[in-house]
């Protein structure tokens, strides 16, 4: 049977079971039924090497009001003064290109983004602006969570519990792969959201005895920020940053642009193989406040396609 493994991104989450339930039954409702389809999946989890304990199952964990919008949430910044300077020069880096250095321009809220060079689709008039204090929470999240990856940070997120994160969430990553590949029976392919993609790419890159997959679909994604991906270890190149040796088939980014995670949403310029644009950049249009969630993500027809062609589901 052919086979999807998951990984999720930034922030708290349930459990990993109802964590992956609750993917299966996003994809179902939408009209792709991976059980009816004869697709087993599996859960990458790594909220609990920096989460002391999971949200309740019934979390709105996808709602910003709800699981990013409360003052207990916040991130103070204060911890970024006590880096070594290579690492504090990096995260003091991304905190001015995510502007939470700023005061919030035009108020309370973040003004819609305008087109990049080469974009004309007309998209800077679809949002529903995201108020600019959850988005500042949402991206100081990001911050932590890419530079304990990045810099393979000692956290104890419980008494007597430490990790090295990058090195214990590496081992998850592999150890689930190879798991999966031994059991798959057809197709396998990665789904990464958010932080998830840059963890993915990392091993899928970077770590010599992650196995290969057949596919590889990357939504939300902060790979394109420069502070990510100059700071992989070993170091990253543009010309031929394509994980190659790992990934057997194709790999499809989907973005929303207003998005504030997917902050540089193209990946083809940035991941080439052999000087050559091979990842597939697709836009999609999530709609609303909140434009990071995965369930909207895996609510898009798009995903449902290439997934289709991906896991040859025909």
């Amino acid at each position: 049977m052919p086979h999807i493994t998951f990984i999720h991104g930034i922030a708290n989450k349930p459990p990993a079971e109802a964590l992956l339930d609750s993917w299966r039954a996003v994809f179902s409702d939408g009209g792709l039924d991976l059980a009816a389809s004869a697709v087993t999946t599996s859960m990458v989890y790594w909220a609990d090497v920096v989460y002391a304990e999971p949200l309740g199952a019934g979390a709105a964990f996808e709602s910003v009001a709800e699981s990013l919008g409360t003052v207990a949430d916040d991130e103070a910044l204060a911890w970024v003064k006590d880096l070594p300077p290579e690492e504090r020069h990096v995260a003091e880096a991304l905190i001015r290109r995510f502007e939470l250095d700023r005061e919030p321009p035009g108020g309370d809220r973040k003004a819609v983004p305008g087109p990049r060079q080469g974009e004309e689709d007309g998209y800077a008039f679809e949002a529903i602006p995201l108020p600019w204090f959850i988005k500042a929470r949402v991206m100081k999240r990001l911050l932590k969570d890419v530079h304990h990856y990045l810099f393979n940070a000692s956290f104890s997120p419980r008494a007597d519990e430490n990790y090295e994160v990058r090195t214990h969430i590496r081992e998850r990553f592999v150890d689930q792969l190879i798991e999966d590949r031994a059991n798959a029976d057809g197709p396998h392919i990665v789904l990464a959201h958010s932080m998830g993609t840059v963890i993915s790419y990392d091993c899928l890159k970077n770590v010599e005895r992650c196995p290969p997959v057949d596919g590889y679909v990357t939504v939300g994604s902060p790979l394109g920020i420069s502070e990510i991906h100059d700071n992989f270890d070993p170091s990253y190149a543009r010309h031929d940053a394509f994980p190659s040796e790992r990934l057997e088939g194709e790999w499809i980014n989907v973005y929303d642009r207003l998005d504030p995670v997917a902050f540089d949403a193209r990946l083809a310029n940035d991941y080439q193989r052999g000087g050559k644009h091979v990842i597939t950049d697709e836009r999609v249009s999530n709609g609303g406040r909140w434009r990071h969630s995965s369930e909207k993500y895996y609510r898009q027809q798009a995903v449902h396609d290439h997934l289709v062609r991906l896991l040859d589901l025909g």
